[in-house]
């Protein structure tokens, strides 16, 4: 149980097509914007914007892009028109940069389904500006920590920084021969210990071996490729590398678990 509003989230966004299904996870996330209030800034590091180095986009009204193929026709009626935040944009460059990090602008770049689809579930409305940077799989867990680390200094407290990607995510075992894995299939143990393993280090606030995450259990299987993980560590940097705590658990197709981490804001930090 969290004693105050969390200002910093890890979620998996799940398939494109999250928010026309009922599950677990789209009913949680409908929920979500309620116990994170408002804030006057949402910033985003998505699995599906990879970028070298650190890409910040300041574009001030970014489209909606449908970065994905064979889902169901309705999703590419949806838009999410939040406006951009060329402001903060350039303030977190500065930021980057100070760090130590290359940074540069994009002046345009759309919404991909890592940003709006699990935001139009948590703020329907889309009138809170949104920052996307990007995540970069040829780095590790330590270059994203810093730059989740830059990305608090500029943006301040009050402002929502987001790890988008995935607990789990092996898609060979959610597009099999068969056809696509059933939507609420159980997960299997490689797929929830991993998930476990995470929780138990996140809530022990191990920095040092969540950072060595690819010798947790099934780490390569749960993640062939890194970039759906990176997230987490840009979150993990923005929360200033502490105990964190698991707010929702479940799978989706089997090898997808859903799972959303939460920090709180940092106090004694603030007060320093």
């Amino acid at each position: 149980m969290m004693s105050q509003k969390p200002n910093t989230l890890f979620l998996s966004h799940g398939a494109p097509d999250l928010g026309l299904h009922e599950s677990p996870a789209r009913a949680f996330l409908q929920t979500l914007g309620k116990t994170l209030g408002r804030p006057p800034l949402i910033v985003v590091a998505s699995a599906h914007f990879e970028a070298p180095d650190i890409a910040v986009v300041a574009d001030p009204a970014p489209r909606t892009l449908y970065d994905f193929g064979g889902f169901d026709r309705r999703l590419h009626e949806m838009t999410y028109p939040a406006p951009g935040a060329p402001e903060a944009a350039e303030a977190v460059a500065v930021a980057l940069q100070e760090e130590g990090l290359t940074a540069r602008g994009l002046a345009r770049r759309g919404y991909d389904h890592g940003v709006w689809v699990p935001l139009q579930l948590i703020y329907p409305e889309a009138d809170i500006p949104v920052l996307m940077v990007s995540v970069d799989p040829r780095r590790g867990a330590a270059h994203h920590i810093a730059a989740g680390r830059a990305i608090r200094k500029a943006v301040g407290p009050e402002a929502l920084v987001i790890g988008s990607g995935s607990m789990t995510h092996d898609l060979a075992s959610v597009f099999t021969r068969e056809g696509l894995a059933p939507r609420l299939k159980p997960a299997p143990a490689w797929v929830t210990d991993f998930s476990d393993w995470v929780t138990q280090h996140v809530e022990a606030g191990d920095v040092a071996t969540l950072s060595r995450w690819e010798e947790a259990p099934h780490a390569r299987d749960n993640h062939p490729t890194p970039e759906h993980f990176l997230p987490f560590f840009t979150a993990l940097g923005a929360a200033g590398e502490r105990a964190g705590t698991r707010i929702h658990t479940s799978p989706q197709y089997g090898a997808l678990m859903m799972d959303v981490v939460a920090w709180e804001q940092d106090t004694e930090a603030l007060a320093a």
